[in-house]
């Protein structure tokens, strides 16, 4: 056979594509028994954008352990899935719509999310292709489907009767722009710099007190006063009452050692919330609540003159209103770091309400257990869930105020509030719409119900993906379960690899996975690539500028696992020249 003189890799790399797809030459061969197995756990992306560099780094590593496994003999399973659910498509389609979930009809809502992640997978799954990802098609899926459904509805039954899952009333935090709870791993912090206001609170019994916050606009929301006991500055006012400048309530002044002397004047506010560290002062000192922030960021009544204004509005008021009032004494700027929501980068708020839970906390020392089992590449990956789990306070929020997510299948009595949770068989089920499969409520015997309207976090979605690829719960093949690979960036360790071990701990007893291969970020400009920050190249760009063979070659010799690439053109046209002598010599 004659070689042509260049490597024309447009022409090459789909014609060996197009071959393989024909062949199902990466099928898994499940009625094979004779070769020994290899099931990789592959990363579900949301299909809510093109793929760019970053996604396909860590394809091509996943690529290359299975390419290796298959030449050292094991039939491999190299799944694929689609992650569909969740702020990242709800969030990309309101953007696309110039429109809220408030704006349109719920149904008409879900329809848009639906259609909007399917003309995004089509063109995903063939950059994959192009990319000569060696998966097995066959094994396609997506969460949306009612199957899948099923199964993630079906693990929330399980872990509700173990008493695993439960509901209660607490602080969450809050995105107001998305206007839904989430998680504490959905998070983001950002350093800024912003405005450190001082101003005074007069005391009862004569005489004043300066504090010190960014966030005076919840001095309706003070409950106290604290200072640390060892401050001699301020020992002298424990016990004694302050008066809330504006508002006139008076509040205790308490004494915490968490109270950091060194922070403003060393006495801070106590507010019902302004971040994590009042929740635990709150419930310390069983201190009232008073809500002033609303679902959707607005101050509420609580709020009395800044009532209806937007949390910056209210801010700028209120520090008006201490200078009208005299209560105002200075304002500094400070570099300080603030929570915004993974998907839109709004600041978060922290309010009280209803919320579905995992008991994270109480499998903490299992999941940690199960960790230590784990084989992690590079070593030191171990360590960010380590710190990542022992950092945690709170429970697992799995309830979203959405709509394009899995149904929480739950209904409630509406004469004595009982919970009723859907029994496996009548799985899946969207109680939104559907009635329960029981004419009564078990508790009290009446016949009003009303389905759960809250959905899933799409981590609840995400997180049995090893078991399902296993064939759980139909029919579980050992052979494949735990997944012998469990491949992603480091910056899921806190998501996507903590949630697989605490729902395989919680359902199976032991992780999901056998060996956690992390890759580092793709840069731009210092900056991770990400589609909601809009500063990635696409996938596609590359390939099509210098074939997947240089971008591969690119991805395997840039970095060690688990460090970050800055992106350059110049790294692929390197790859790219190597290749054209490497072609040379053949």
């Amino acid at each position: 056979m004659e070689i042509p003189k260049r490597y024309e890799f447009g022409v090459i790399e789909p014609k060996w594509q197009k071959w393989w797809e024909e062949r199902k030459l990466y099928s898994f061969n499940k009625a094979d028994r004779t070769r020994p197995v290899y099931s990789i756990d592959t990363p579900p992306p949301y299909p809510s954008g093109e793929l760019h560099v970053g996604n396909a780094l860590n394809f091509s590593y996943i690529d290359f352990v299975a390419r290796y496994k298959r030449m050292r003999g094991y039939n491999v399973l190299f799944p694929m899935g689609w992650d569909c659910h969740g702020l990242p498509t709800e969030v990309r389609v309101e953007r696309t719509i110039g429109k809220t979930k408030r704006d349109i009809p719920p149904e008409e809502f879900l329809e848009l999310c639906r259609k909007f992640t399917l003309e995004w997978i089509k063109p995903m799954r063939e950059a994959l292709k192009a990319l000569g990802c060696s998966i097995d098609w066959d094994t396609e899926y997506v969460t949306m489907d009612p199957d899948y459904w099923r199964r993630t509805q079906l693990s929330f039954v399980l872990m509700y009767r173990k008493g695993l899952i439960y509901r209660a009333e607490h602080p969450v935090i809050w995105c107001p722009r998305c206007e839904t709870a989430i998680a504490e791993a959905e998070v983001e912090y950002v350093n800024v710099r912003r405005k450190l206001y001082y101003f005074k609170f007069l005391l009862r019994d004569g005489g004043e007190v300066a504090v010190a916050s960014t966030r005076p606009e919840l001095l309706a929301a003070c409950v106290a006063l604290a200072v640390n006991p060892n401050d001699d500055r301020y020992v002298h006012l424990v016990g004694r009452t302050a008066i809330v400048p504006i508002y006139g309530r008076e509040v205790p002044i308490l004494s915490d050692e968490e109270v950091d002397p060194e922070f403003g004047t060393g006495v801070v506010m106590i507010c019902t919330y302004g971040d994590k560290v009042d929740v635990k002062w709150q419930k310390r000192h069983s201190l009232p609540v008073m809500v002033v922030i609303d679902e959707r960021g607005r101050m509420t009544d609580n709020a009395g003159p800044l009532k209806g204004l937007s949390v910056q509005e209210a801010r700028m008021k209120i520090v008006e209103l201490l200078k009208r009032d005299d209560y105002y004494l200075k304002e500094e700027e400070i570099e300080s770091s603030i929570g915004t929501c993974w998907r839109c980068h709004t600041p978060v708020e922290i309010i009280p309400r209803m919320q579905w839970f995992v008991k994270t906390r109480e499998l903490s020392r299992l999941v940690l257990e199960a960790a230590r089992n784990v084989r992690w590449v590079p070593p030191h990956a171990y360590k960010r869930l380590e710190d990542w789990v022992e950092s945690l306070d709170w429970d697992w929020v799995i309830s979203r105020q959405r709509l394009f997510a899995t149904p929480i299948p739950v209904w409630y009595c509406k004469d004595c509030g009982a919970e009723v949770v859907a029994e496996p068989e009548w799985l899946p089920v969207d109680p939104r719409r559907d009635p329960p499969k029981v004419g009564k409520c078990p508790k009290c015997g009446s016949t009003r119900m009303i389905g759960e309207r809250d959905v899933m976090d799409t981590w609840m979605d995400s997180s049995i993906t090893a078991a399902v690829h296993a064939g759980w719960p139909d029919s579980m093949d050992e052979r494949l379960f735990p997944a012998d690979l469990q491949p992603n960036g480091y910056d899921i360790i806190r998501t996507w690899d903590y949630y697989l071990i605490v729902r395989g701990v919680a359902l199976f007893g032991k992780s999901q996975f056998k060996t956690a291969l992390i890759n580092g970020m793709v840069l731009k400009e210092g900056k991770m690539m990400h589609k909601s920050y809009g500063n990635y190249v696409p996938l596609m760009e590359a390939i099509e500028k210098y074939g997947a063979d240089a971008f591969r070659l690119w991805a395997a010799t840039a970095a060690k696992t688990g460090m970050d690439i800055n992106f350059t053109w110049g790294g692929l046209e390197y790859a790219r020249r190597f290749l054209t002598k490497l072609w040379n010599i053949a």
